[in-house]
Parts: structure tokens; C-alpha cells; sequence
């Protein structure tokens, strides 16, 4: 399947601009040719009725006032041929009533040139022919002696005519000829030039797929060998790449640090309030778990965002699913539970490691926290770059009007359960950073499901 490219793209300005050139020369030297070898036919149709009339002049010689006699038969047979489109007449000057002499092939026909140009002691000029052709005219005045008085001489003029029509002949033979083989050069042209273009731009080509392995995270920068033209592009947006990379990486240590610093302070608060009694001690405690919720969830959210701008971020996601799998039911040792995980192998998800383990991690670990025993992982790709990854247990579940409640910022629904309750809006957030989806339903093992819905990469 042949894809025209679209009119705004390089390729159709350079294959369109190409194309009129081409075609404007190849009309333009077509025309020229034409006229050429048109001239050059009138020539040799003129140098043969030169020769026609010089040979018509040398058999002729007169044997009465008016009359002038041909010693032989005139070589040529067409003059012969009734209508052939080759006549010649004699006529004497100065004698109106004589009538000329006519070769055969006129008939009774007598040739009435118009418009003569003289050049060269010979005129030139055209007439209708006994057929209704056009035919090419040359006229000369020669002086033979008199035969009654040889001090005398008498005028008569020699006409030789052709028909132009073998003229055009010719010439439409030839512009049929130029014609088509102008147009087979012109379509061989323009299919060379859509080739030279296809090849001279194919490098951009491979600059689009390299950028689009990039931000499918296949790749970290731009690789392989580029011409000279693009090569410093090339440098430039790997350079532009590792840029983003290091101005990410800084922001994360910076939100990082900033958190670290935070929690130390909290934590002697914290401390502090619990080897206390009393209304302020209990407002601190609460104050400071509050303020370590929110810390929580702030640094989990700067982190998705700021691995947002990174380009070439790929994870596999069964493989964090497994390590998550492995860790989290040691911080339930107080439970017996059974996974049954689902993640085929060729999954990836488009994004940081670190944001898909914070993700998946929080809805595990919520699993294991309301689960009876059973828990249910699995993923699967969707159309459209998105896949859907679900984690439902077997415990109570939540009613549909509790749902929402559960996702919203420190809203904890049994404070019976450890936990900040800020592991579900973290999960809402990042997600929708990444352009995704949360929504919570009902599993199939009979407890709550959180379905998680984000873009993938090959």
C-alpha cells in the first residue's frame, strides 16, 4: 500500500517541487525540440524545392515567344501524379493572355501564389493547391533569348510547389514521439526523485522511531549512526535527554532530603508526646501523625511527578509484582496468606520503577491488611498503549457509598487496622499523574478489588 505524504511535510515539498521543475523543463525543451526539428524540416522541404526548381530551369529551353520546351521528361514522377502535391508552371512576363505551362500532376489548375517573400533572387510563398492543399511556393524570374531575335531575351517565371501538409506530417510524427518520450523520462524523473527523496530523509526517519523507543522506555538515548547533517541533532537531544535525567534525579534527592529532615523533628515530637499525658501531648500526637501523613503523600506524589519528565522510563511489571509479592507478607506475620498472581511477562509499564512498586505496594499491602487469606494479582494489556492491573482479596470489602471515602486524602474507614490511611489517595494521585485510572469494585474472591489503569510500552 503506496501512502502519499501529506502536503504540509518535507517530502511533498521536495518531491512537488522537483516534479514542476521537472515538468516545466521537460514542456519548455519539448517546445524548443519541436520548433528545431520543425525549422530544420522546412529547410530540407525548401533546399528540395530549390533543387526541384534548378533542375526544371536546366531542361528548359525555348522554342517559341512564349513557350519554353523541357529536353527530356522531368525527372521527378510525382510532378506526373495527378494531385500529388508537387506541381510546377511556366509562365511567360508580360503576356497575360498566354496561358502557362502546368506539370501533369496540376492538371487545369493554375497556382496563384500570395504573400511572396523575396531572398535571394528567389521568392518564397505560399498557395492552394488543386486539392485544396496548402503548399509551400518558390518562384524565379529566368531571362531565355528570344528565337526570333537573338539580341532579345524573354522573361518567364518558374514555380515549383509542395504540399506543406508532408511538413506537418512529419513534424506530428515527432512531437508524438517527443511526446511520450518526454512523458516516460518525466514519470522515470519524478519515481527517481520520490526514491532520492524517500533515501535522502529516511535518517529522519530513524530520529522519529529512536525518539519513539525513547518515550516507550526501549531506550535511554538516541543510538546508531547518523549523516553528518544530523548528527549534532542527534547529540543535541541526548544531551537534552541527560539533562532532563540529571535535573529529575537532583529534584528527587532535594524532595528527599527535604522529607528526611522533616521526619527526624517529627519523630522527637512524636516520642515526646507519648512519654506524656495529658490534652497537649494527645493534640501534638495527633498533629504530628497528621503532619506525617501528609509528608507521606506529598513525597510520594513530587516523585511520580518529577518521573513524569524523564523520558525512556520502563518497567517490567511482573517483575516488581513478584518482589512485592515476596516482601509484603512478612510485615503480616500474624496471617497465613495465599497469592495467586497473574502478571504475564511481556507487560511494561511506561514509568518509574520506584512509582510502580509505591502503586502496586500500596494496594498489596492494603490487601494483606483486610484479606482473609486469598489474594488475587493480575494484569493484562489493553488497546490504545493501557493496561489494567487488579488486586482483590477475600475480606469484608466495602460498601459502594464507602468506596469514594476510602481514596480520599487521611480518610481512614477502621482505625482498628494499622496504617496512615493515606495508601489509597497516594495511589488515586500518582496515577492520574500518569494519566491513568483508580477505581475500587468488587473481587471475585468476595472482598474489595482495586483496579489500576495506566500506559504501557512495548
Amino acid at each position: 500500500m503506496i501512502v502519499l505524504p501529506k502536503s504540509n511535510s518535507l517530502t511533498f515539498r521536495l518531491i512537488a517541487g522537483a516534479a514542476i521543475w521537472c515538468v516545466l523543463g521537460l514542456v519548455v525543451g519539448g517546445f524548443i525540440l519541436s520548433g528545431i526539428f520543425r525549422t530544420a524540416v522546412q529547410e530540407s522541404f525548401d533546399s528540395r524545392l530549390i533543387f526541384h526548381l534548378e533542375g526544371l530551369v536546366a531542361a528548359a529551353e525555348t522554342d517559341a515567344p512564349d513557350r519554353v520546351t523541357l529536353v527530356g521528361r522531368f525527372a521527378d514522377p510525382r510532378y506526373e501524379r495527378i494531385f500529388s502535391g508537387w506541381y510546377w508552371q511556366i509562365e511567360p512576363e508580360g503576356n497575360p493572355a498566354a496561358l502557362p505551362q502546368r506539370s501533369r500532376s496540376l492538371w487545369d489548375f493554375t497556382l496563384q501564389p500570395d504573400a511572396l517573400t523575396v531572398q535571394n533572387n528567389m521568392s518564397w510563398g505560399y498557395a492552394l493547391g488543386p486539392d485544396n492543399q496548402r503548399v509551400r511556393v518558390l518562384s524565379r524570374r529566368i531571362s531565355f533569348p528570344d528565337p526570333g531575335d537573338m539580341d532579345e531575351t524573354r522573361d518567364f517565371h518558374f514555380v515549383v510547389a509542395g504540399d506543406i501538409g508532408e511538413i506537418e506530417a512529419n513534424v506530428a510524427t515527432f512531437n508524438r514521439t517527443l511526446f511520450w518520450s518526454f512523458a516516460g523520462l518525466g514519470l522515470g524523473l519524478i519515481a527517481a526523485i520520490l526514491i532520492q527523496v524517500r533515501v535522502g530523509l529516511l535518517p529522519l526517519s530513524r530520529v522519529s522511531e529512536a525518539l519513539a523507543r525513547i518515550r516507550e522506555g526501549r531506550a535511554r538515548r538516541l543510538e546508531g549512526e547518523f549523516p553528518a547533517e544530523i548528527a549534532p541533532l542527534a547529540a543535541e537531544l541526548n544531551s537534552l535527554i541527560a539533562h532532563s535525567a540529571e535535573v529529575v534525579g537532583r529534584a528527587r534527592t532535594h524532595v528527599a532530603n527535604l522529607a528526611h529532615f522533616l521526619k527526624t523533628p517529627l519523630t522527637v515530637l512524636a516520642n515526646e508526646a507519648s512519654n506524656d499525658t495529658g490534652p497537649l501531648a494527645d493534640a501534638v500526637g495527633r498533629q504530628v501523625t497528621a503532619m506525617r501523613r501528609q509528608v507521606d503523600h506529598y513525597l510520594a506524589r513530587a516523585r511520580a511527578a518529577g518521573s513524569l519528565d524523564v523520558l525512556g522510563s520502563r518497567t517490567e511489571v511482573a517483575a516488581v509484582v513478584h518482589d512485592l509479592v515476596r516482601v509484603l507478607p512478612r510485615m503480616h506475620p500474624d496471617k497465613t496468606l495465599t497469592f495467586d498472581v497473574s502478571v504475564p511477562e511481556s507487560i511494561a509499564f511506561r514509568g518509574e520503577r520506584e512509582d510502580l512498586e509505591e502503586l502496586v505496594g500500596n494496594l498489596i499491602d492494603n490487601a494483606c491488611k483486610w484479606a482473609r487469606g486469598a489474594i488475587r494479582v493480575e494484569a493484562e494489556a489493553l488497546k490504545g498503549g493501557r493496561l489494567v492491573l487488579r488486586v482483590g482479596d477475600d475480606g469484608p470489602g466495602l460498601a459502594p457509598e464507602t468506596r469514594a471515602r476510602a481514596m480520599e486524602r487521611g480518610e481512614r474507614l477502621d482505625e482498628s487496622v494499622p496504617g496512615s490511611g493515606l495508601g489509597l489517595a497516594i495511589v488515586r494521585d500518582i496515577a492520574k499523574l500518569y494519566g491513568g485510572a483508580f477505581t475500587l469494585g468488587e473481587s471475585k474472591l468476595g472482598g474489595l478489588e482495586a483496579c489500576l489503569e495506566l500506559p504501557t510500552t512495548i
